[in-house]
């Protein structure tokens, strides 16, 4: 045996947690309240057999140390802890179960299914109240304590991107590329393709400045899937929160920050989607794997009274326990860990109000929050919320602390009913083009703190949502009947593809119409990869097992000429919408402000010119904005939207101004001044209006 995994095991030190090499041994640490005693195991280079383990010699303050002398990065390792096996009162310790360290920052092979991953015997008429003695550690995967030396960022540096000038692309760092013809067969579906220049090039003509990654955490091929003979694509089902996903950078954790210094040195900021109100080993019946064998009472929130099982506010089986002290200290260390080893710059919350979750329920003052905001780390970057779970209340958008962004569905669904032509929806769209004041206006937030999107990765595309009234997910192997039931959607005549040239016709101006709406509204907008170009996932809308070409980008679909066309369109949005800052308020301000006479911050125009009234009644609609923009002039738009089927004649409401015909989604050729005193839109359609003047010049 190596002497240095002879050599005696020497107390260490309680902090940091993890491994951490200094150059002359490594320091081991982890956390359990409730444990007895915690074994360190260690292993060969390949993971197959466990050379050695001895406990850990110290606790101090329920973390758990040891030093080992001369023990260098590359070694292999998990823990064995001891403790009750009683799961009546919450308990699930099996000393024959390798854990996974919860501080892992890279991974040796990925988990091999086999029922000895369960603490208790399966099939057994007790279930989960037995306990199995088989080893999990042949099917688990282990740690590998990894060098603390600096990742070599060179001269790159953070892209300085205001909240104001931000344009978000949602992308799935597989699903990017695992089609792109024109790469190396091995760099497909990696970290690496993310920084490939091509693709860059791609999203500097989109106009993005921010990709949105799904997650990249270390997750699970849950068993399920792997029976079914499908995967778990979008990693929502957390193994680590501080190793990147093995499947994802082959190479080793830098192939992701050499992905990132690519983004950064062309100016686009990266933010992480960020799993931390739920883990991969789901309620009573799952495996256990790291959190569950350490100490399940302190890692979970179980249900008072009840502790055999878990508060599920997840509907992922299990919820972490953000109360305690050092779960929330996991995920405060977890994310500095991202944002200053990786260079990450902001953070998405999967699930966010689980997260903000007390014993009380929701609350905006809960230690989550608190903690974030005051770290002088984490509250530089930019903090996104998913504003629900299912949990009691569970709907809490706009009732996020100030500081953070919040995924806006309610803007979604708002601009779908819209443009699908349901009646009754002006007073509904007014509000989302404006920022959704009725939401976010409140303790001096901005407008950026609505994340505005029309479509997401759960959800239909944007191509699939003007082409299916009903979800087709019987790939997904649950009988069709999983995912949203009531999309929003329209097919428009024919569900699926078709030839008929009339609803081709027609499914292109909705597409272009919502994507107008989503850059010409105040917030940050968020577009889902794909969505530029047509791709589809032939109206599959919970595409989370098809890691496939079901899922995957379709770069043929984005090389056609519809494809190039509609990319086109959305760079010419995203160019607009930062030459005119109209089109996107910096603050809420009084709407009825004159800024020149007969200008107002904000109004709202029926197709003949004269002032909204009813909101309630009509459809079509006229939204002037103004603002001041360079050299002290005003920066104005007229946005005129028609939902309806038939060609609406607006007539453009006084002052006379000198208005410039910035686009017409029915007719990208049209960009001229406008001669007359209407404007004719086209059925299914936007145009927008555009001038700058000195606020003398007006009549």
């Amino acid at each position: 045996m190596d002497a240095t995994l002879s050599a005696p095991l020497e107390p260490g030190l309680p902090y940091p947690l993890g491994a951490t090499s200094d150059g002359l041994g490594v320091n081991f640490a982890v956390f359990s309240a409730n444990a007895t005693r915690i074994d360190l195991c260690l292993f060969d280079p390949k993971g197959r057999k466990e050379l050695r383990r001895v406990p850990l010699p110290e606790c101090t303050d329920e973390i758990w140390h040891g030093y080992l002398p001369d023990a260098e990065p590359g070694l292999l390792y998990g823990y064995r802890a001891y403790g009750p096996f009683d799961p009546v009162h919450g308990h699930r310790f099996n000393p024959n179960k390798l854990l996974l360290d919860p501080y892992a920052r890279q991974l040796h092979a990925p988990l091999r299914w086999g029922d000895g991953l369960f603490g208790y015997r399966l099939g057994h008429s007790r279930g989960d109240l037995t306990l199995d003695r088989r080893d999990s550690a042949p099917l688990m995967p282990k740690g590998i304590v990894t060098a603390d030396a600096p990742f070599n960022w060179g001269n790159s540096r953070a892209p300085s991107v205001s909240w104001e000038d931000t344009v978000v692309y949602e992308v799935h760092v597989r699903g990017a590329s695992m089609q792109r013809e024109d790469l190396r067969a091995p760099l497909r579906g990696t970290a690496s393709a993310l920084g490939d220049p091509k693709f860059i090039d791609h999203l500097m003509r989109l106009g993005v400045t921010t990709v949105e990654i799904m997650p990249v955490h270390a997750f699970l091929q849950d068993r399920f899937l792997i029976e079914r003979d499908l995967r778990n694509y979008w990693g929502y089902s957390s193994l680590s929160f501080f190793a990147p996903e093995p499947a994802y950078t082959p190479q080793g954790p830098n192939e992701l920050r050499q992905a990132i210094r690519r983004l950064h040195a062309a100016g686009i900021q990266v933010w992480l989607d960020v799993v931390y109100n739920h883990t991969c080993e789901g309620n009573e019946w799952g495996p256990t794997l790291s959190w569950r064998g350490l100490d399940n009472a302190s890692y979970y929130r179980l249900i008072p009274g009840e502790e055999r099982y878990y508060i599920n506010d997840t509907g992922c089986g299990n919820t972490l326990n953000m109360s305690h002290p050092r779960v929330l200290q996991m995920v405060m260390d977890s994310l500095r860990y991202w944002a200053q080893s990786y260079g990450v710059d902001g953070f998405r919350f999967d699930l966010g109000v689980t997260l903000g979750r007390e014993g009380t329920g929701f609350d905006q003052g809960s230690g989550f929050f608190d903690a974030i905001l005051q770290d002088p780390v984490l509250a530089k970057c930019k903090l996104i919320s998913e504003p629900w779970d299912i949990g009691p209340d569970g709907y809490q958008l706009g009732n996020h602390p100030p500081g953070f962004a919040e995924w806006n569905g309610a803007f979604r669904d708002n601009a779908r009913r819209y443009w699908r032509g349901d009646e009754g929806q002006r007073g509904a769209i007014m509000d989302a083009l404006t920022g959704s004041r009725s939401l976010f206006d409140r303790r001096h937030r901005r407008p950026w703190a609505s994340v505005n999107f029309i479509t997401a990765h759960d959800g239909f595309t944007l191509a699939d949502l003007v082409s299916y009234n009903e979800r087709h997910n019987e790939a997904n192997g649950e009988d069709g009947q999983d995912g949203h039931s009531d999309n929003l959607s329209n097919n428009w005549g024919v569900e699926g593809p078709t030839d008929d040239a009339a609803i081709l016709e027609t499914r292109t101006r909705v597409a272009r119409a919502l994507l107008a709406t989503l850059y010409f509204s105040d917030g940050t907008p968020m577009m889902l990869a794909g969505d530029e170009f047509g791709n589809t996932q032939s109206g599959n809308n919970n595409a989370y097992c098809q890691d496939n070409a079901l899922s995957w980008l379709d770069w043929n679909q984005a090389n056609s000429p519809e494809g190039r066309e509609l990319s086109a369109y959305v760079g010419r949005l995203t160019e607009l919408r930062r030459a005119h800052p109209s089109l996107h308020a910096q603050r809420y301000l009084d709407p009825a402000q004159e800024l020149a006479p007969g200008v107002r911050r904000v109004e709202w125009f029926e197709p003949d010119g004269q002032p909204l009234m009813q909101p309630e009644t009509g459809a079509a609609l006229g939204l002037r904005r103004a603002t001041h923009g360079r050299n002290n002039e005003l920066d104005v738009t007229l946005l005129l939207l028609n939902p309806t089927g038939d060609p609406v004649t607006f007539s453009v409401p006084g002052p006379e101004l000198s208005w410039q015909r910035a686009l017409d989604s029915a007719d990208l050729s049209v960009s001229d001044a406008l001669q007359a005193s209407t404007v004719e839109v086209q059925a299914h359609s936007v145009v927008l209006l555009a001038t700058t003047f000195s606020a003398g010049d007006a009549q």
